[in-house]
């Protein structure tokens, strides 16, 4: 069964050619899976890398991106559908209402404002699908290591650090959405998360 995920992502241009050729590998890698990329929509950063990738390899990719982006000719076109919004909160809804799971790669503070976003939901029971940080040569340790400090302080529930998954490579990354089991009861508690198929050859 195809599912979609969405690639929370940097779209600065000043990116290191590490984390370009790594959203590219992640972009390859869902395709691989039969998978569909639900995206920011733009075509620069992080953002371009992983929707170009997933494109030239086969993936449905979705753009969702706000016209006053849009227009300033971000944009990536050549997109299976891009869906224009007018606002940010609209985006990051349909972003999140189109996507059956989450991975966040190194990013600015609107990649981390995603996140925290996306796993505050999840928190307060929203949704029970799968976030899975790709922790390239470290970047989101501080971010994780805030998470347990909260727990240790008694301002967060000790489940928090547990919502999500953290991960080195692409290779564990598809690994983690596989893998990943909503909990009974949850609003995720769907066959579509819990009968990924077996990936392409």
């Amino acid at each position: 069964m195809s599912i979609s995920v969405c690639v929370y992502c940097a779209s600065s241009e000043s990116v290191s050619a590490e984390l370009r050729a790594l959203a590219a590998e992640l972009g390859h890698a869902l395709a691989a899976q039969g998978w569909s990329l639900v995206y920011g929509g733009g075509n620069v950063g992080l953002m371009g890398e992983v929707a170009r990738a997933a494109l030239a390899a086969g993936a449905h990719v979705t753009g969702v991106i706000p016209h006053r982006l849009a227009d300033r000719e971000i944009a990536l076109e050549d997109v299976t559908e891009l869906v224009r919004t007018e606002t940010m909160r609209e985006r990051k809804g349909l972003m999140d209402d189109r996507s059956d799971a989450f991975v966040v790669l190194p990013g600015g503070i609107g990649t981390l404002e995603e996140l925290v976003e996306i796993l505050t939901l999840k928190q307060l029971g929203y949704h029970d699908r799968a976030i899975v940080v790709l922790d390239a040569g470290g970047y989101w340790d501080p971010f994780l290591a805030q998470l347990h400090r909260m727990v240790e302080l008694e301002l967060a529930d000790a489940s928090l650090p547990g919502l999500l998954d953290a991960t080195h490579d692409v290779a564990g990354t598809i690994a983690a959405i596989r893998g990943y089991r909503p909990r009974r009861g949850s609003p995720d508690d769907a066959d579509q998360i819990e009968t990924i198929e077996t990936p392409r050859s």
